[in-house]
């Protein structure tokens, strides 16, 4: 393991709770550490694409997430009465032996990933972040915020888009941006036929619909925004009410059932690209720590999954902690890139209201990309 034999993994989100299990499988003793004391995960459900399914497969979780969450093909392209357009098929991963798309509830992807991370005798500390790092060419000191310290022979920086990690290793680096959206996420019951993503576009706002599970699916709504506000939770039916108006179908149905039980998150939507490279001597930054994204091509999740899994083949092959950090950049960097810069375009296309077809072949290009092997 590249003479990794002991590693801190910040922040115990999907990225590091993959990366966790995926060192202790190659004998690493891992600690992960989490700044919420009841490591908590927030938001509704999330869309998960083929690649996405591909890294849960190779991360060992694919069954148990498949059983409790909803898998299929295709995405069903609508316009705002809910009339089919077409289908945009989602590109073949592997062997075909996968599923083109699906769609999981945040709580049950992060209940199946924290008891793997458990069960792998990684050790958990909560409530705790880190305070300050000094690195030389042996290790990496570490002193935590509840005062005590360790020794690593390398720091992983999981720890999201506004990560700790990225402040004292890279002061310099870009602050995330504001891309003039915002998202509206409902959870409702699952209705009859909606048997795939749909997305329903054309109209004052990017509206679609995705099951998670054999009984709930989730709408997202992507609302246009000068600048970032913040909605009382009271506030919040009335308002997502409002954007729906125009909406026929389905959508009609959906927002005539809205009320103050509604399960509604709403967020600003923000990212941007940390420069190459993602490392600075033995301490690496994964996932939204480096390349948070917008979910117009439905990948975050994915891609941290896939820097877990490449981070630990590449401190698996190399022969110390550069190389391997080298190769991970090498394989991540243009990938990652793709999403971050075709996701963002893509938000620029639906506030411009550019046509249905050209957002829709940038979708198609860019899971086309994403299918291929990582």
């Amino acid at each position: 393991m590249s003479g990794v034999k002991r590693a801190l993994i910040v922040g115990g989100g999907i990225g590091g709770m993959s990366a966790a299990i995926c060192l202790r499988r190659r004998g690493v003793d891992v600690q992960v550490v989490d700044l919420d004391p009841e490591w908590r995960v927030y938001g509704a459900g999330i869309t998960i694409t083929g690649p996405t399914l591909r890294a849960f497969r190779e991360l060992g979780i694919l069954d148990e997430i498949a059983a409790q969450a909803y898998t299929g093909h295709g995405i069903q392209i609508c316009d705002v009465l809910g009339r089919p357009l077409r289908v945009v098929a989602t590109p073949v991963v592997g062997d075909g032996d996968l599923p083109g798309s699906g769609g999981v509830m945040r709580p049950v992807l992060h209940a199946v990933l924290s008891r793997r991370t458990l069960d792998s005798g990684a050790r958990v500390s909560l409530g705790v972040t880190v305070a300050s790092l000094e690195q030389d060419d042996d290790g990496v000191s570490v002193r935590f915020s509840d005062g005590s310290t360790g020794r690593y022979d390398l720091v992983i920086g999981a720890d999201g888009i506004f990560s700790r990690i990225r402040t004292l290793v890279f002061p310099d680096a870009p602050a995330p941006a504001f891309t003039g959206q915002c998202a509206w996420r409902l959870v409702v019951p699952r209705a009859p036929g909606i048997d795939r993503r749909h997305f329903f576009l054309g109209g004052p706002v990017k509206v679609g619909l995705n099951p998670v599970s054999d009984s709930e699916m989730y709408m997202f709504l992507l609302e246009p925004l000068a600048e970032p506000n913040r909605i009382e939770e009271r506030g919040l039916a009335p308002g997502l009410a409002a954007l729906m108006q125009g909406y026929g179908g389905i959508l009609a149905e959906i927002r005539e059932q809205l009320d103050d039980t509604s399960r509604i998150v709403r967020r600003p939507l923000e990212g941007f690209l940390l420069p190459a490279p993602w490392y600075r001597g033995r301490v690496v930054l994964i996932g939204d720590a480096a390349h948070p994204t917008t979910p117009q091509l439905a990948s975050g999740a994915g891609m941290a999954v896939e820097d877990a899994l490449v981070l630990a083949m590449e401190l698996e092959a190399a022969q110390g902690v550069a190389q391997a950090l080298q190769r991970f950049m090498r394989r991540r960097y243009e990938r990652c890139r793709l999403v971050v810069q075709n996701s963002l375009e893509i938000g620029r296309l639906e506030q411009a209201k550019a046509p249905v077809e050209r957002q829709a072949a940038l979708v198609e290009e860019s899971l086309a990309v994403l299918a291929q092997p990582i």
